[in-house]
């Protein structure tokens, strides 16, 4: 139902822009986001947005040098992400909430299967 694309290896400092095709969902939400998971660590919520207003949400962690944006004419959700740390190195998935506040930011009803991110000189 999700389609997350984008990731690669990227240099420290760089930047990367993920995105979040879900075009092909099929039960009710109220916001897509991400989170990520590194190898060994807890799941680490990112950021997400509403659906009806495009309210944003962002962790603490990248608040500043991410930006989530939407293009409802594709039902397509973009992560851009700047300078780029190497402790960011994880998969990031795309997710589905049914939270229109600040809940879709750990609160998920469906996600990918998730697109690497790799940050390393």
């Amino acid at each position: 139902q999700l389609q997350a694309s984008g990731g690669g290896l990227v240099q420290p400092g760089g930047s990367l822009r993920l995105s979040c095709d879900a075009s092909g969902a099929t039960l009710d939400y109220y916001a897509i986001g991400w989170f990520r998971q590194a190898p060994g660590k807890e799941r680490e919520a990112v950021s997400c947005i509403t659906t009806d207003d495009g309210r944003t949400f962002y962790a603490d962690s990248v608040k500043g040098r991410f930006s989530i944006s939407r293009d409802t004419t594709k039902n397509t959700v973009y992560l851009q992400m700047n300078s780029l740390i190497p402790g960011e190195t994880a998969i990031y998935y795309c997710t589905l909430s049914s939270y229109s506040d600040y809940r879709c930011l750990y609160e998920y009803d469906y996600w990918g299967q998730g697109t690497q991110v790799t940050v390393s000189s």
